[in-house]
């Protein structure tokens, strides 16, 4: 008979343990998730993480079950709970566990890298078209470019009505030439392309850039005595790095 009086009670504390068990579940998979990433970049060996966290599991299993304490300890006589990852298991500090981790790697003479970590990300960031404006860049070196400015006496006041004319597009072959600007503008954004103030050093070949009908079209919207500023367009050091480690190339052009 007190058996059946008890049943209510029963399984009111069957199915909190349960909820609670459940919610804990959830938690805890994405807690130790962190903790398991974040420790390994710290360095520690795989047993220790793991024996670590099946004590830390253990202990709170039977504190949801109202067993009480007794979680056992580790061969240090440590017990490492969640409570003691709560604070290390920040932002900040993650950031920092990944910074000593990179420190450590650098001075690891056994480690060897194949390229800076960012390519693989470039990659998935640029055109196939832009991909052929690095080759070309890096086969065929700085390529003139050219600004055109509304004149003004001793330049004060003069605006810019359009820059960086060039033939890139038409010289290295894209399939959609008519969007160089776009793809010049992203390649800068990753620090491959640089549009430099200096000039190629060739001067003749700002000639091919001013015969071009876009040329005479924004020279004339510029008004009278319009200047056409000479640049150039060109790889940066990062951008020569990548191109030599990602794309299939020849021979790399030696001069200016």
């Amino acid at each position: 008979m007190d058996v059946v009086r008890a049943t209510p009670g029963l399984a009111r504390v069957a199915i909190t343990s349960f909820t609670n068990i459940a919610t804990w579940g959830f938690r805890k998979t994405t807690e130790t998730s962190s903790v398991v990433v974040r420790r390994t970049l710290d360095g520690d060996a795989p047993q220790a993480i793991v024996a670590d966290i099946s004590q830390d599991v253990f202990a709170e299993i039977r504190s949801i079950l109202g067993l009480g304490g007794g979680g056992g300890s580790s061969g240090s006589g440590h017990v490492v709970s969640a409570q003691s990852y709560s604070v290390r298991d920040t932002p900040e500090h993650d950031l920092k566990a990944r910074g000593a981790a990179l420190l450590r790697r650098s001075a690891d003479v056994n480690v060897s890298e194949d390229g800076h970590p960012a390519y693989s990300r470039i990659l998935s960031e640029i055109a196939p078209d832009e991909a052929r404006i690095l080759r070309f860049l890096y086969l065929d070196g700085p390529q003139p470019s050219i600004d055109i400015r509304t004149g003004r006496p001793l330049g004060i006041g003069s605006e810019l009505v359009e820059g960086g004319l060039n033939m890139i597009g038409e010289h290295a072959g894209l399939t959609y030439p008519d969007r160089i600007h776009p793809y010049l503008t992203n390649l800068n954004r990753l620090g491959m392309v640089e549009f430099s103030k200096e000039t190629v050093s060739n001067p003749t070949r700002y000639q091919l850039v001013e015969a071009q009908p876009r040329m005479a079209e924004v020279t004339k919207r510029a008004g009278f005595a319009a200047k056409a500023i000479q640049r150039s367009i060109q790889l940066t050091t990062f951008g020569e790095d990548f191109v030599a480690a990602c794309l299939p190339v020849g021979e790399k052009y030696s001069g200016r």
